[in-house]
């Protein structure tokens, strides 16, 4: 009775913390007594083996073909010898007869032992992989338990992931047992199981921060139409309201900017910038380019390309450290951005005029002249309408 107990107690215990399906376990415990006794019995017999959950242990069983003359006597038994056992059977019939599985050598039972551990550990991985391959695109938190060669080894709990040296943002250091949130972006099955990989750089990772954050975003009243980043310096989010009522921006930003503030957190000091999303190409583009503010906008359809102008001392804004304001919104709204100031706009159009043909060097003259007049009043009617904004 102790033996039968013990048998269900194992299995119960590998369902429960293995988390796999019992018949994988119990399929895994018959495979494990057939490869047992095929090795005592050196494969000369044909033999099967089945759990019986009434006795709560394996059962095995050999099978012989009823013959009039035996040729093969470990797979075949004659009529005379068949009959004493099932007075019904006839020839050719298969005569199924239970063995004593109690008299396996110590190397039959290590054998059975190591088959279940090898069927137990190819279900669990299965088990985790079907798990995870659902969770690309999820963003998770997990442990950092060791360093690989510049890649970080997390628990994510049921399985370990990698966070590779490329995948890491840069300036981010992290210590054995550190907490850290990162986002699913692959799930492969090599021949040590499945292996999970992570990033903190990409896009979706800022995304799923955001989603946790604002209540409207996760609601879908407010909708994220594009992310884009230079992974720990900084990030542009295009947001867009379903409803009039409610502020894509404000919403983000939150009381105090204290949503924005908690993803810069997360990010390690990350800047941020929130822009309204728009249909016009041009706004947009405005938009992406904040906080400088933007004069005109001239849009190339066929090329995708606009050329925007921006007043003198907007120009460095608008282009940001070493081009990486403007590099964002190029990325951010999918069009190829040439930012010129007023006064290079300006000098480059009376240049283009004067070159017409025909034109002549008393009028080239005349409109150099008039160049800072025009810039200037160009100045002013912007800084007219910005006023009546």
């Amino acid at each position: 009775m102790e033996t039968t107990f013990n048998l269900k107690h194992i299995i119960d215990q590998i369902v429960k913390e293995k988390g796999i399906d019992r018949n994988i376990v119990v399929e895994a415990l018959e495979q494990a007594v057939l490869t047992a006794a095929n090795k005592k019995f050196r494969n000369t017999r044909d033999l099967e083996a089945h759990y019986n959950p009434e006795v709560g242990e394996v059962e095995l069983f050999e099978f012989v073909t009823v013959v009039d003359e035996v040729q093969d006597s470990y797979k075949e038994i004659d009529m005379e010898e068949a009959r004493e056992i099932d007075p019904d059977v006839e020839v050719g019939d298969s005569l199924g007869m239970k063995l004593d599985a109690s008299g396996f050598t110590r190397i039959a039972a290590q054998t059975a032992k190591q088959v279940i551990i090898q069927k137990v550990r190819e279900a669990e991985r299965e088990t985790i992989f079907n798990e995870f391959k659902d969770r690309i695109g999820e963003l998770v938190t997990g442990v950092v338990r060791r360093f690989e060669k510049g890649d970080l080894v997390v628990d994510l709990g049921r399985a370990e992931a990698v966070l590779s040296h490329k995948e890491q943002a840069p300036r981010e250091v992290y210590r054995q047992g550190d907490r850290v949130k990162t986002l699913i972006t692959d799930i492969r099955m090599t021949p040590k199981g499945p292996q999970i990989v992570l990033s903190r750089t990409h896009p979706g990772v800022l995304a799923k921060l955001f989603e946790a954050e604002v209540p409207e975003i996760a609601e879908g009243i407010v909708e994220i139409k594009a992310v884009v980043r230079e992974p720990g310096s900084r990030a542009k989010i295009a947001v867009y309201s379903h409803d009039s009522d409610v502020d894509p921006v404000g919403a983000c930003v939150g009381m105090r900017g204290s949503r924005v503030q908690n993803v810069v957190s997360e990010l390690r000091g990350e800047k941020i910038d929130i822009i309204p999303w728009s249909e016009d190409a041009a706004r947009f583009a405005c938009n992406a380019l904040q906080p400088a503010v933007v004069s005109k906008v001239y849009i190339d359809d066929e090329n995708r390309s606009m050329e925007i102008i921006v007043a003198d001392d907007q120009l460095s804004l608008a282009i940001g450290k070493k081009g990486q304001n403007v590099r964002l919104a190029a990325k951010l709204t999918g069009w190829r951005i040439d930012i010129k100031s007023e006064t290079t706009a300006a000098e480059a159009e009376l240049l283009q005029y004067s070159s017409y043909d025909g034109a002549t060097e008393e009028v080239a003259e005349e409109a150099a002249e008039e160049a800072p007049q025009a810039v200037e009043a160009a100045g002013e009617v912007v800084a007219e309408e910005q006023a009546e904004v």
